[in-house]
């Protein structure tokens, strides 16, 4: 949280616009004050005179005077926290201070927030003592995913007698971000044996045998019981085994966006769902140790804050989570007609895990999806039926390409070598991610270590998106404040 103060210097049109502030009290008392005058002067009546005078300089002094005072009020905003998924309240607090050797007036207090979180909070601030500090809060709630500015805060001061009232713009704003719900999964074991994934981590040895081992010199601190004797007496000097070298998984998450894929919009559509999902399995896989990379249909590839292919997990999977779920919290439709960038994308990569969650598919895009599983990794494809989400039939992509029916699509992928499975309104992603282990992940497709897709994963909630993996080593909220002075 930080704040200012600035000293306050009439601007230009200023007093103009302190004349515009009148308030209608204001206005009324300026009204009578000129037609008393009027009436006085025709009537010949002097002190009628002096009353309409005083009416019509009331106001205009109020707004003089008022103008003319300088309060040094500095402003700042708390948001806690600053991320929260959707449907989740975040708390904001306003602090205002009275830096000057004046008190001020009554103070009227007016954040500007977005509509979707709500209506404007105002507060009425009585007199603030020289030095003194005001605290208010308020509540702001989202349905919807994205990034939200709050603010500026705007300060309004009136007069003692309700005649004029001037607003003030603190400058500083901050921005609360909504990322999707993240669902707990629960731990999947994969039929079969899978390279580079399972819980996330395997071991790579540097040596094949007794005799393939490569030694290193000894180190301070080196386990005596890692000496390697054959070489220290080769070498002649104190020799150790290479330590097993970690492996972290990689994950490349998939998301359909194509707007022509989903129907219907709002927090409960399939598109929602399927943020929610790639949001979920991201979390999930990254809190197993995979290193994530979450991929688009238009070939989008978020790469990780080291500069690398993906979000490292494991110990610091919370902090990286919050960061991909920040990127996930700004996805939106794609104007792409088909999946052929992600396929390129995806056509290069290590064989791995591979989860995806697909839309509305005809027959060229179907084939096309099947040849994204990569031979020897396994591959989980969540598959929205387009009809029981939008209550529809005959849907016609606009390419002019049918939809081909859920069972069709469901088949296609599955003989190329897919674990599909349909995804319906009020379908749960936990009992879903259960039926992969029921069923296994893409026989013949797995090879190598047994693995488990990990336990836990909670956070936020998203939609759709697809995640692969193969084998190599690896949100919540903070709370965010700014500040600014303004002086009227």
């Amino acid at each position: 949280m930080t704040a200012g103060g600035i000293e306050g210097v009439p601007e230009r049109g200023g007093l103009r616009a302190a004349f515009a502030g009148l308030t209608t009290r204001g206005r009324s008392f300026l009204a009578a004050g000129v037609a008393a005058a009027v009436c006085a002067y025709a009537l010949g009546q002097t002190d009628l005179l002096r009353v309409g005078l005083l009416l019509a300089a009331l106001p205009l002094v109020c707004a003089i005077v008022l103008y003319r005072t300088r309060y040094r009020v500095a402003g700042s905003r708390t948001l806690s926290p600053a991320r929260v998924p959707a449907t989740a309240e975040s708390r904001v607090r306003l602090r205002v201070e009275n830096v000057s050797r004046l008190p001020t007036g009554v103070l009227m207090l007016q954040d500007r927030v977005p509509y979707v979180l709500g209506p404007r909070p105002r507060f009425v601030l009585d007199r603030v003592e020289a030095g003194g500090r005001r605290e208010v809060s308020y509540r702001v709630r989202s349905d919807l995913r994205g990034r939200y500015p709050l603010g500026p805060l705007q300060l309004r001061l009136s007069d003692p007698f309700g005649m004029c009232e001037l607003t003030r713009s603190f400058s500083d704003h901050d921005t609360l971000t909504v990322v999707p719900r993240v669902e707990p999964l629960p731990p999947v074991r994969l039929a079969g044996e899978a390279s580079g994934y399972g819980d996330g981590r395997q071991r790579s040895l540097a040596l094949a045998g007794e005799d393939d081992v490569i030694p290193r010199g000894y180190r301070h601190g080196d386990d005596l019981r890692r000496v390697h004797w054959r070489s220290t007496a080769r070498y002649g000097e104190l020799m150790v085994r290479r330590e097993e070298q970690p492996q972290r998984a990689h994950c490349t998450v998939l998301l359909d966006t194509r707007r022509t894929a989903h129907q219907g919009a709002g927090p409960d559509s399939a598109f929602e769902w399927a943020v929610s999902g790639a949001a979920s399995a991201a979390v999930h896989l990254l809190e197993r140790g995979f290193s994530v990379r979450f991929l688009t249909d238009s070939g989008m590839s978020v790469r990780g804050p080291d500069g690398t292919g993906g979000w490292a997990g494991g110990t610091e999977s919370a902090d990286t989570a919050g960061l991909l779920l920040d990127t996930l919290a700004v996805v939106d439709h794609s104007d792409e007609p088909g999946l052929a960038r992600a396929y390129d994308v995806l056509r290069g990569g290590n064989e791995g895990l591979l989860v995806a969650f697909f839309g509305d598919l005809d027959e060229e895009q179907t084939a096309v999806a099947g040849r994204m599983r990569r031979r020897g990794g396994a591959a989980v494809a969540f598959v929205l039926d387009g009809d029981a989400w939008s209550r529809g039939t005959g849907f016609r992509s606009p390419g002019g390409h049918p939809r081909l029916p859920l069972e069709e699509r469901l088949r296609m992928l599955q003989e190329a070598g897919w674990k599909a499975l349909p995804v319906r309104p009020g379908d749960s992603l936990a009992a879903l991610w259960r039926q992969v282990e029921r069923a296994g992940v893409s026989e013949g497709s797995v090879a190598g270590a047994s693995g488990v897709f990990g336990a836990g994963g909670a956070g936020a909630a998203g939609t759709g998106g697809g995640v692969s993996a193969s084998g190599t080593g690896g949100g919540a909220g903070p709370v965010a404040g700014s500040g600014s002075g303004a002086e009227s």
